[in-house]
């Protein structure tokens, strides 16, 4: 049995999902081992595996798609490729409800001035991140990806900046102790 899933895409995301020339749509589907059939019209785009066993690979072409439709490029995408990779999405209508108005202000607070706020995220946690919509998109390891998600949640809430970045910079800290220690005691162990 073949694996297929539809997902629904932005209809102003499918010419970044199909690439210049069909590059990208040709990408998806020789890395993924996959076919891709895109309805523009509606946006639903359904990936298809092209062998008879549920492969990790389909699964990471639904994620690549889904990222993609979130508003990542191809390139930054392309990071769902490792095993150890996840992508999530958060809703920012759970935190100020359905107000286009509420939706521009969480935005801009997450994505900040000539995007600082977004860049100094991406930095300190090394996930990267996209806001879309109603949407913050985050692809990183399972650590970064929460650590992200902790910061946005903050801005998100009407936090202050300040406050998110001192805790990425605290988690940051804890986490460069931690591989110390660990380092350590590996060195510390008779051989």
């Amino acid at each position: 049995m073949r694996f297929r899933q539809t997902v629904r895409v932005p209809s102003d995301r499918i010419g970044a999902l199909l690439g210049k020339g069909g590059k990208t749509k040709k990408w998806l589907e020789e890395t993924f081992k996959i076919r891709l059939i895109v309805d523009s019209n509606t946006g639903e785009v359904t990936i298809e595996s092209l062998t008879d066993t549920l492969e990790t690979d389909t699964l990471k072409a639904v994620e690549v798609v889904n990222a993609i439709a979130r508003g990542f490029s191809q390139g930054r995408a392309a990071r769902l490729k490792q095993d150890d990779t996840i992508l999530s999405i958060m809703d920012l209508r759970s935190y100020q409800g359905k107000s286009s108005n509420s939706l521009t202000r969480v935005r801009g607070r997450i994505i900040g001035e000539s995007g600082r706020a977004r860049r100094v995220i991406e930095e300190l946690t090394r996930a990267e991140v996209s806001v879309y919509g109603h949407t913050i998109a985050i692809i990183g390891r399972i650590d970064e990806v929460k650590l992200a998600e902790d910061a946005l949640d903050i801005l998100a809430s009407g936090g202050p900046h300040r406050v998110a970045y001192q805790l990425l910079q605290k988690r940051r800290t804890e986490a460069k102790i931690e591989r110390l220690k660990l380092w350590e005691d590996s060195n510390d162990r008779p051989s």
